[in-house]
């Protein structure tokens, strides 16, 4: 199977793959979970990570263009492990990636269909290159600027490793600017996301932050912002 060269018929083989492992059982009730908007085999998260970093050593010595391109047809349709094992294919080989597979793996956020594989590939992929050449984290602006709502949530999503290592504060804190009043659910949650990250490597000045939005963002935001607070902190943000 992974000698196969042609990136089409080698994701071919891989869905055939996918198809025999997995659990019926979990794959109705993840189909339960998103109400019909994706199709599950059932897998496991770690068992499909381990069986893609295998799968992986056998086709990187074939090319990592191979690699990327099976990965991009994997990453197609609406079978959610199918584009979850195509991201854990590339995990980990953003050292290896440069500006052309960032700008891929951007343009697979129009074929995004819910948070599970937006979280996937924004939060595996795209984070770890935008701490890899800061310079890339104007991309975010760009996204948050977009009618999509899946670009408007990477925007917040692809910050969160930089949150958490403390870096880029002030482009946080305008995204959240941007952001604050946006009317889906998935982007406020995502602006939640980050911004709890925010506050949990640096309190100091994220705390200021919330206390001056407070009576003006939503609360859904500001409720997932606190998560991580000392009580007192959370009690003064939170309050009426």
């Amino acid at each position: 199977m992974v000698g196969a060269r042609n990136p089409v018929r080698l994701a071919a083989s891989l869905r055939r793959l996918l198809r025999k492992g997995g659990s019926v059982e979990r794959a109705a009730g993840v189909e339960r979970y998103f109400k019909g908007e994706i199709r599950s085999l059932g897998w496991r998260t770690a068992d499909l990570r381990r069986q893609a970093r295998l799968l992986r050593n056998d086709i990187l010595p074939l090319g990592l263009d191979l690699l990327l391109q099976t990965a991009t047809h994997l990453f197609r349709g609406a079978v959610l492990d199918e584009k979850t094992f195509a991201v854990f294919l590339l995990e980990g080989l953003h050292p290896r990636f440069g500006d052309r597979e960032f700008q891929l793996f951007g343009s697979w956020l129009d074929r995004v269909t819910t948070w599970a594989d937006h979280d996937a590939l924004v939060h595996n992929l795209i984070a770890p290159m935008i701490l890899a050449k800061p310079a890339r984290r104007e991309t975010v602006f760009q996204w948050a600027a977009s009618p999509c709502r899946w670009h408007r949530r990477a925007a917040c999503v692809a910050l969160v490793r930089a949150a958490r290592a403390n870096l880029f504060l002030p482009e946080i804190q305008r995204l959240a600017g941007i952001l604050l009043h946006d009317p889906d659910d998935m982007v406020r949650k995502g602006l939640g996301w980050l911004l709890r990250e925010a506050a949990k490597s640096n309190p100091k000045h994220t705390i200021p932050y919330l206390m001056s939005i407070r009576r003006r963002a939503p609360r859904q935001v500001l409720r997932t912002a606190c998560e991580t607070l000392p009580t007192a902190a959370r009690r003064r943000i939170l309050a009426a």
